[in-house]
């Protein structure tokens, strides 16, 4: 249907399954036993080890028995661990156990975990005993002296010796599509983090519906390298491909070199991830010489994508670039564009709404419809909606209304077919002497420059304009550009008071775990260090 304002009505034409996370894996063991499921590779050779999708079932089934010896259904149990193949199958497993999964980033500190698991009421929690220089399993046992909820603590080498405690008479719950199935934790940047509660009919069928969308269909290899504690990871790559019955090749970690090396061996079809991993494996001396024959597609959200990027990319390989837009509280994606759609949609738009999808951009103030064309806020509204908030009344009243339309504090406008562009975060627009600045079309005009290798753009306070523009830029390898070129670039392009007044150049950009810029840390940094005034 065509909007007359600036929303689009879900398209039914593919529905919404009443599946839950246990029937995706009994499903896929049902339909395929002896199809390769799970594929693990760690940097050393000779880690490389595989799950058929019954055995994926059979050991997760055991997990699930065993779980329900020390837990009961409903309990909250969290996991901090890095991408690990027993991530995945203990994933399936609290899914079949009827308990809530609280993914961990295997780098938090003391103060975090304990945050987490405090504020979830966790039950129990499995774990690496360290990551780099974290002491973990002290703070875990810190964390059990001031949590009485926390009964249980499983280090991560002992998971095989656990599953084993599960008894075969042990029955399993019935767990229905609308049970919470992870509580997810946002990242905290303008305050405590947020437990986005999510349930099983979001996850299975936001899974299927971009995994489908990425065009890995059954006996084909779909590479993760997003982190399995985030949405991307575990709900994409973990839950979407067992949907669509590919077989998941999950890298232990994000090692450029590892992940070309695996689209030659495992002659992957497609994969998601974010514009810095992209970048990443584009700079990468392995790129031009590793055989990608095989990959079709590549699907990247998480963060504003640069139009060259896909425009490179997609000239570069030859292949499909997927423009995905979303956020944990809609279950992961709710935006995306498709295969066949145009090179300009494909690099200056994030598509159109997901499946059983609604959208629409909103006047932030008025909370009215916006028309066709002008800027506003995104709302979506769906099956992938999180119930709410952990313990949060408050905030979950802020995020989702009456209506039930999530409000996701992303700006962006829609065109006469529906179609989405973003424009950054509601909180990230600059207000400069009284004129909205929007980061992201400031940025596509840097990282359009062949020396510029990232680019961020952020807004820090003035005392004569509000607020002033500031760019932040990591050079390519062997780039050379200055700031008078890139100011004249900018000036070209945009009007003046869209030009960065002050630049900086930067070797690294401070990143999430999940790999976006963080750039409320660039903005600290720069304030941090007197500038401002």
């Amino acid at each position: 249907m065509i909007p007359q304002t600036s929303q689009v009505r879900p398209d039914t034409a593919e529905a919404v399954l009443d599946t839950t996370v246990g029937d995706l894996l009994r499903r896929a063991a049902e339909n395929a036993p002896d199809q390769i499921g799970l594929v693990s590779r760690g940097l050393e050779p000779g880690s490389r080890r595989e799950w058929t999708f019954a055995q994926m079932y059979e050991t997760s089934e055991r997990m699930a028995r065993a779980l329900l010896g020390r837990f009961d259904p409903g309990d909250r149990v969290a996991v901090s661990a890095p991408n690990l193949p027993e991530w995945n199958l203990l994933q399936f497993a609290m899914g079949m156990a009827g308990l809530v999964l609280v993914p961990l980033n295997p780098a938090y500190r003391k103060k975090e975990i304990t945050y987490a698991l405090h504020q979830s009421g966790a039950a129990g929690v499995f774990f690496v005993p360290g990551l780099g220089e974290n002491p973990t399993t002290q703070w875990i046992e810190a964390a059990q002296q001031e949590l009485p909820s926390l009964r249980t603590a499983i280090v991560w080498d002992d998971i095989e010796e656990f599953s084993r405690t599960g008894s075969p008479q042990q029955v399993l719950p019935r767990v229905l599509p609308n049970d919470p199935a992870q509580i997810q934790y946002t990242s905290g940047t303008t305050g405590a983090p947020k437990g986005a509660v999510l349930h099983h009919r979001g996850l299975t069928n936001n899974g299927r519906f971009v995994v489908e969308r990425l065009g890995a269909g059954p006996g084909e290899s779909y590479l993760n390298p997003a982190p399995l504690f985030h949405v991307a990871g575990c709900v994409v790559g973990a839950l979407g491909s067992v949907a669509c019955q590919a077989t998941l090749v999950q890298p232990e970690l994000f090692h450029p070199g590892l992940i070309l090396e695996l689209f030659e061996s495992e002659r992957v079809v497609a994969m998601g991830g974010v514009p810095t991993m992209l970048i990443a494996l584009m700079e990468h001396p392995d790129f031009q010489h590793r055989d990608l024959s095989s990959l079709r597609t590549v699907g990247i959200g998480g963060s504003t994508v640069p139009a060259d990027l896909v425009r490179s990319i997609e000239s570069a390989l030859g292949i499909e670039f997927i423009v995905l837009f979303g956020q944990t509280e809609g279950s992961c994606t709710i935006l995306g564009t498709r295969s066949g759609d145009s090179p300009d949609d494909k690099a200056e738009t994030i598509g159109l709404p997901l499946p059983q999808t609604g959208v629409k951009i909103i006047d932030p103030e008025s909370g009215l419809v916006c028309e066709i064309g002008r800027t506003g806020e995104i709302c979506a509204r769906g099956y992938g909606v999180m119930a709410g908030y952990h313990n949060n009344p408050e905030a979950t009243a802020a995020a989702i209304d009456d209506d039930g339309w999530l409000h996701t504090g992303d700006l962006g406008s829609m065109d006469e077919r529906g179609y989405c562009r973003i424009l950054g975060r509601l909180k990230d627009m600059i207000i400069s002497g009284g004129e909205n600045i929007y980061p992201r079309e400031i940025e596509d005009v840097i990282f359009a420059h062949p020396a510029v290798g990232e680019v961020a753009v952020v807004g820090v306070p003035d005392p004569k304009w509000g607020e002033r523009v500031v760019a932040f830029v990591r050079l390519a390898p062997g780039g050379e550009v200055d700031d008078d070129e890139l100011r004249q670039l900018v000036r070209s392009t945009l009007a003046p008071h869209k030009c960065p007044r002050d630049w900086r150049f930067i070797d690294e950009m401070p990143l999430t775990a999940s790999g976006k810029i963080q750039k409320f840390e660039l903005q600290r940094q720069y304030v941090d260090r007197g500038e401002v005034g």
